[in-house]
């Protein structure tokens, strides 16, 4: 594993399959997320280049959550990240983060068509925490990208009732990883890592 700019890390696989995976953190976190840490060793140990880093807000800002107004400029930062990485890979470019990150980088996805192979979206937030009809969800019907979602079944932003009946909005292959008792922070994912990895390569195939 080597350090990067602004805080990131690139996870270097012994044996390389030729693609990789860019994740980035959530509102309240970084790139040295345990979460996004543990999803990127495991990655790396399944031949995978891994880019995990921070979200252009978060480099700015060492605490703090995101500014609504400036979320193009996450987004931006997205498209940046995919581009660093593939100039290194020979692969497909796979893209996602938790949460906040997850978000913008599936907006990206959509906004860009081409920008990611796949996507990999831990605990999307569908809404804030008590309010369903705040959806985030408006611009499902443009991402036409192969996502799959890891959500825990107390997630507050969302429920895998909710989750199911947005995806199928989305005109691309999705997959749902359900975490049995997680949260939001999705404490238990490294549990499930090797599964996560499982489900997503049959995804994208």
């Amino acid at each position: 594993m080597s350090t990067v700019a602004a805080g990131g890390a690139i996870h270097r696989p012994e044996a390389a399959n030729g693609d990789a995976f860019v994740l980035t953190h959530g509102a309240g976190s970084n790139a040295d997320a345990p979460l996004l840490v543990r999803m990127a060793d495991v990655l790396a140990a399944r031949g995978y280049l891994v880019l995990r880093y921070n979200l252009p807000f978060r480099v700015e800002r060492p605490k703090g959550p995101p500014f609504p107004a400036q979320a193009a400029r996450d987004r931006e930062g997205v498209a940046r990240a995919v581009s660093v990485v593939r100039a290194m890979a020979s692969g497909r470019v796979f893209v996602g983060g938790h949460s906040y990150g997850g978000r913008q980088s599936a907006m990206a996805a959509a906004e860009t068509q081409g920008l990611a192979d796949g996507l990999l979206l831990l605990s999307y937030p569908l809404h804030p925490p008590r309010k369903p009809a705040q959806m985030r969800t408006a611009f499902f019907p443009q991402l036409r990208t192969p996502a799959l979602f890891v959500h825990g079944t107390a997630d507050p932003f969302g429920t895998i009732g909710e989750l199911r009946e947005a995806i199928a909005a989305i005109p691309a292959r999705t997959a749902i990883v359900e975490i049995e008792g997680a949260g939001h922070d999705l404490r238990r994912a490294p549990d499930y890592a090797a599964r996560i990895v499982e489900r997503f390569e049959a995804l994208r195939q």
